[in-house]
């Protein structure tokens, strides 16, 4: 498959905004606009984008995304790669522009992929103990480096093709979350499953050393039913911790639901032949039933 996926062609154009902004003078806020009308709304006047162009602390953003992106070419190689993929497993994906930008690190909104269009927001991938992130809960700011660039975008894209759980059971949850990154898995092969995951590798070792028990936990408590909307913020969230409300909270790392999802998801491609496409729309339900699925035992 990899030689397929390497004869597949990706020419990206990547446009870097934050650097032509970084370098602009009043006089140059016209021709941006002209470039990049996407991202300036009408509603705002040019005078304000002339103030951003002296503000103190748009200049030490742009200085800090200079410092650490003085190039995207790495990053450039690694989206093409990962675009190769989506390509060969979706043909008829149209690749996008890729435009980098700074967004005063709005991390919820630091990838944005429309048809077209696919924005980064440098500011947000400068590394978690950068001094820009020292008000961000810990959890947060870990995801804020520059290797979970790529795993993003793979994220962005899972979102658009994954369809939205059928119903509102948390094992419903579990699976849409198991697609989304057996998806990213297929398209990053040459990745690991922390960076897929967004776990240190601790947490991922943590996960695996505790399968069963999770297992046990979410079955004992008859919760792969259940529709009670705290199993989210519990176990399916970006968090700290995932919330057993036992001892081992404090050893575990958020979001194990998700990662419980996707051992359900990997424990079905196996057992089963069936295309990736088929998977990916194959109701939650359904495909749980079909996995055979059995936590390890360390």
């Amino acid at each position: 498959m990899a030689d397929e996926v390497a004869k597949i062609n990706v020419d990206l154009k990547v446009s870097r905004f934050d650097r032509e902004f970084a370098q602009a003078e009043p006089g140059d806020i016209p021709l941006l606009k002209k470039k990049y009308p996407y991202l300036f709304p009408v509603t705002y006047a040019d005078s304000i984008w002339i103030a951003k162009l002296q503000d103190t602390i748009q200049l030490e953003v742009l200085d800090e995304v200079g410092k650490s992106f003085s190039d995207f070419d790495k990053e450039k190689e690694d989206l093409e790669l990962l675009f190769k993929y989506v390509k060969y497993y979706f043909p008829k994906f149209r690749v996008p522009e890729v435009v980098t930008l700074t967004n005063d690190v709005e991390y919820s909104y630091r990838i944005i992929l429309t048809d077209s269009l696919l924005l980064i927001g440098l500011d947000n991938y400068l590394g978690s103990t950068h001094k820009f992130y020292q008000g961000i809960s810990k959890y947060i700011a870990n995801d804020l480096e520059d290797k979970y660039l790529t795993r993003d975008v793979a994220s962005a894209f899972a979102k658009t093709v994954v369809p939205s759980p059928r119903d509102r059971t948390f094992l419903s949850q579990l699976v849409y979350y198991g697609k989304e990154l057996y998806l990213m898995g297929e398209l990053m092969p040459q990745n690991t499953d922390d960076i897929i995951m967004g776990y240190d590798p601790d947490q991922l070792e943590w996960a695996n050393a505790n399968e069963e028990q999770i297992w046990r936990y979410f079955i004992e408590r008859e919760l792969l039913y259940s529709t009670n909307n705290k199993l989210g913020p519990r176990f399916l969230d970006p968090a700290p911790f995932s919330k057993f409300e036992l001892e081992l909270d404090n050893e575990s790392p958020g979001k194990i639901g998700r990662y419980l999802g996707w051992q359900i998801v990997k424990a079905f491609m196996d057992n089963n032949k069936i295309t990736l496409q088929e998977m990916l729309t194959l109701p939650e339900e359904e495909l749980f039933k079909r996995s055979g699925y059995k936590p390890r035992k360390l």
